[in-house]
């Protein structure tokens, strides 16, 4: 391969055409489907990881931090609809971000986008092991962890059309267990709103806000849950049939529908009469009390409501449905990214290699690999307890930097790149993304305020650091300049030096 040196600190390789030929994807999807897996992927969040948040910011916290990441996700979710439509690349954000900030700014947004899509699995199948465990419980949890990924991760490998069709199903069944829950909570005469109000306050706090004002800092990372995942719906670019209509259209649809689901759950599930007892000390909790503490809250609202018997039980089983539409569309986004960011040479090569079925095999397997273990770490450390809400805030970590990053992206490519062709347009502007970037960077923070997870966030912040010194030290010397998101950018790069020599220093 002969080196061609750009200007600035990264040097490109070139490539020949088998190159790219064997790191093909296949378009497969319209709207409908990209709905699915953009919903799908969040889904699992109105079943489980929300909850937590009742624990450190009681529901009046967590109903405000609710409110704010709402209005957080749409204005992201406007931002990237704009950004898909003009640069539509799998990518997604590191695609974005590359091109407002060059090669360093994409590469750390595309480590963050890593953090979040990698982690998020994990978390899901943790749950899922949970919600079994209550169907099964002599069988261990990490039975379940291995065989949900290793059936996942099959059924990605084998082909985007029967992926995004499984995700479709899944998430379907996973919305409709959802409305027959919100039915039974409204029409069983169990919702009791006293019950929402059940946590002990501390000090002078008032009841709808039993930990004050922090409280509600402290439960922004579980309020991110409701909706985490609905921007990966542009790593699908150069897998819809429609990129410039259909992604946007997707996006737009999906956050209506996420906004709904997670209003009813936040009001209805922590309102019923579930009891949970405290394993170590044997204290029965009931309510809010008792929702914030379990791994299954969905199932215990239909045990609440339903009691013990054969319709609890059948519930409880199709509720897991909405874990697997996250698990299982989740990761397809994990798998993207690795494609995207190892065929432009920012990652191992290898790992973007298509299987037959034009999927990016090996690296879905190694993001399973990678989940796993850090499931079984956790496991192994005596740290089971807790490796849901560990996840989560690694997850959500990972995630918030992302935001910042790409609506800050946003802007930039407005005021630099008005020329920049925008088939589709944000009715929040500028002013949205800047309102986002500022809500990210709070619940960036936020993601440091419990102590018990500052550890696990670190690891996250460590991680960030050695992959920069991988960029810094390797990589930055091996990009592929015929990869779809660095051509774009390096094409606009020599528009701009044409037209603007004194300005780039020509």
């Amino acid at each position: 391969m002969t080196e061609q040196k750009t200007k600035g600190i990264v040097r490109y390789e070139s490539v020949d055409d088998g190159y790219l030929e064997k790191r093909q994807l296949k378009r497969s999807a319209g709207w409908i489907l990209l709905w699915a897996l953009g919903v799908g992927a969040v889904i699992s969040g109105d079943f489980s990881g929300w909850n937590f948040g009742l624990a450190v910011g009681g529901f009046g916290g967590l109903a405000i931090g609710t409110f704010l990441m709402a209005a957080m996700y749409v204005c992201m979710v406007y931002s990237i609809a704009e950004l898909s439509a003009a640069l539509p690349h799998t990518g997604g954000f590191y695609s974005f971000t590359r091109n407002a900030f060059g090669p360093v700014g994409g590469f750390i947004c595309g480590v963050t986008d890593t953090i979040e899509y990698v982690i998020t699995p994990a978390v899901v199948v943790f749950f899922i092991g949970s919600y079994m465990n209550t169907l099964l419980p002599s069988v261990p949890l990490a039975v379940w962890w291995v065989l949900f990924y290793a059936v996942f991760v099959f059924i990605n490998i084998r082909g985007v059309e029967l992926t995004l069709k499984a995700g479709l199903v899944v998430t379907a069944l996973a919305a409709a267990i959802l409305v027959i829950f919100f039915v039974a909570a409204i029409f069983s005469g169990k919702f009791q709103p006293e019950l929402l109000f059940n946590i002990p306050p501390e000090g002078t706090n008032p009841k709808w806000l039993p930990f004050g004002w922090g409280g509600v800092f402290k439960s922004l990372p579980y309020a991110i849950w409701f909706y985490l995942a609905i921007e990966q719906l542009p790593l699908a670019a150069e897998e819809a049939h429609d990129t410039v209509r259909d992604i946007p259209k997707a996006l737009n649809w999906g956050i209506i529908t996420l906004l709904l689901l997670s209003l009813f759950v936040l009001i209805l599930n922590p309102g019923l009469s579930t009891s949970f007892t405290d394993p170590t000390t044997k204290e029965v909790f009931t309510g809010a009390a008792a929702i914030s503490k379990t791994g299954a809250p969905i199932a215990d609202g239909f045990k609440a409501i339903f009691g013990e018997g054969a319709v609890f039980t059948t519930l409880t089983t199709l509720a897991v449905a909405g874990l697997i539409a996250s698990f299982h569309t989740i990761i397809y986004a994990y798998g993207r990214v690795l494609f995207s960011l190892s065929r432009a040479g920012y990652y191992p090569r290898w790992i973007s290699i298509t299987s037959r079925w034009h999927t990016p095999a090996i690296a879905l397997i190694v993001g399973a690999v990678i989940g796993l273990a850090c499931i079984f770490i956790l496991d192994k450390i005596g740290q089971t307890a807790l490796i849901g809400s560990t996840l989560i805030n690694m997850a959500v970590l990972g995630a918030v930097i992302s935001y910042a990053t790409v609506m800050i992206s946003y802007i930039k490519l407005k005021v630099d790149r008005p020329d920049l062709e925008r088939p589709y347009r944000s009715p929040l502007g500028i002013g949205g993304a800047a309102v986002g970037a500022s809500l990210a960077i709070v619940a960036l923070l936020a993601c440091f305020a419990d102590p018990t997870y500052q550890p696990a966030v670190i690891w996250v912040v460590i991680f960030l650091a050695v992959m920069l010194v991988y960029f810094f030290g390797y990589s930055r010397n091996k990009l592929v300049a015929r990869a779809p998101e660095e051509e774009e950018a390096l094409l606009q790069r020599a528009l701009q030096e044409i037209e603007q020599p004194e300005v780039l220093g020509k």
